[in-house]
């Protein structure tokens, strides 16, 4: 989902572009790389990681002015990551502006104190000044640092009713892997409902077709009650000009007594520093009436595409989430994909000043029909947290 260097504005997702920048950096491609680096920051100005990235690869080629602008504008706004402070005192070591680079490491040290890596700097920095000493500069790839290609993420949440329902709970366990075909997802879902255990497997994978289009494929599998038994999904997203990105795709769920079939697609819009996606879902069940749903989603980005403010609207049953039961502990998976409701969730979404690990939380409240009593509502209040840990 990159985009070629001769495109006239950037319209791909900003952290699939980086990953493949960030190869072609590691690969000697830095030209290329830049290239792309630039296109992404033409759109997001904040993405502090791809103006890391940036500066790094003029220090690589000992283009050292160029890196240290780049370098500056990090650490105007930025004054507590570490990966910077190092960088650009490296900058300075390796172009021997050893005066420079202990300033820098005065000035880092201020902000990461008594850090054993910054005092190094600052030593060498010393050395160069009166001559002792120098340090090497290293521009090989295979001594430049790895990208984070790993990604464990735990989750846990709950949501609670003011009528009928008891507490439901709801926890997964994922581990990511970027490979050069695409991001793959093993997942784990646990749900407690209707005080009921279960569990879910499932894998997803988003394959790369092209500089233009991506996929989504999903599988999941369950011998649980709270579950579907088998759940499929199906996707092709494209991105087009102006920061736009439209997809079409097809979900299946195959429950222990029906089976049904979603259609969705969506359209989003980067403006800025925000986005903007609506999804519409049309459900089939066993060739039955179809049902109709939507979702809306906007964000505003705040340093990266990694840290945000997101809000939520779903109008009409999201198919994808549970399925509820009757007063006589029936499962109504066919009726609920008919119900009338709606739901707001906001969600806020960070990553540590010095470490790239995500964290995020949501809030949601929900006003749905009740699938043994048409026509009365309940409220629902759900909450949430989600953990990642990049290695």
């Amino acid at each position: 989902m990159c985009i070629s260097a001769q495109e006239s504005a950037y319209s791909g997702d900003p952290d699939t572009s980086f990953i493949t920048a960030r190869d072609l950096a590691f690969a000697g491609n830095r030209t290329e790389a830049r290239d792309t680096l630039y296109h992404i920051l033409s759109v997001y100005p904040d993405y502090t990681d791809v103006r890391i990235l940036l500066a790094k690869t003029y220090t690589w080629d000992a283009k050292y002015d160029d890196a240290r602008k780049h370098f500056n504008k990090i650490t105007t706004k930025e004054k507590g990551i570490k990966e910077v402070w190092v960088a650009a005192i490296n900058n300075e070591l390796y172009s021997e502006n050893y005066a420079t680079a202990l300033g820098l490491s005065n000035k880092a040290l201020n902000y990461i104190e008594e850090d054993i890596d910054l005092l190094k700097q600052k030593q060498y920095a010393m050395d160069g000044i009166t001559g002792e000493s120098s340090i090497e500069e290293d521009t090989s790839e295979a001594k430049q640092e790895e990208p984070l290609r790993n990604q464990i993420g735990i989750s846990n949440s709950f949501e609670i009713f003011d009528v009928a329902y008891d507490p439901m709970f709801y926890s997964s366990i994922e581990y990511k892997r970027e490979t050069l075909s695409g991001p793959i997802i093993p997942r784990i879902n646990y749900s407690n409902r209707f005080n009921t255990h279960g569990l879910q497997y499932e894998l997803d994978f988003y394959p790369k077709l092209s500089k233009m289009f991506y996929g989504y494929l999903n599988y999941g599998f369950s011998n649980a009650s709270i579950y579907s038994k088998h759940r499929a999904g199906v996707e092709v997203y494209a991105n087009y000009p102006k920061n736009m990105e439209l997809s079409l795709g097809i979900r299946y769920m195959d429950f222990k007594t029906i089976k049904a079939t979603i259609m969705t697609a969506s359209v989003g819009l980067y403006k800025g520093n925000y986005y903007f996606s609506a999804r519409p879902y049309i459900t089939s069940i066993s060739g039955k009436n179809l049902g109709f749903s939507g979702t809306a989603l906007a964000r505003k980005y705040l340093r990266d595409k990694q840290n945000y403010l997101g809000v939520t609207a779903v109008v009409g049953y999201s198919s994808e989430l549970k399925q509820l039961r009757n007063a006589q502990d029936t499962l109504l998976a066919e009726t609920v994909f008919y119900v009338e409701s709606q739901q707001l969730l906001f969600e806020y979404q960070f990553t540590g000043k010095k470490n790239p690990n995500i964290y995020k939380a949501n809030l949601g409240i929900a006003h749905q029909e009740l699938v043994f009593n048409p026509g009365k509502f309940f409220w629902s209040v759900s909450a949430g947290i989600t953990y990642q840990v990049k290695f």
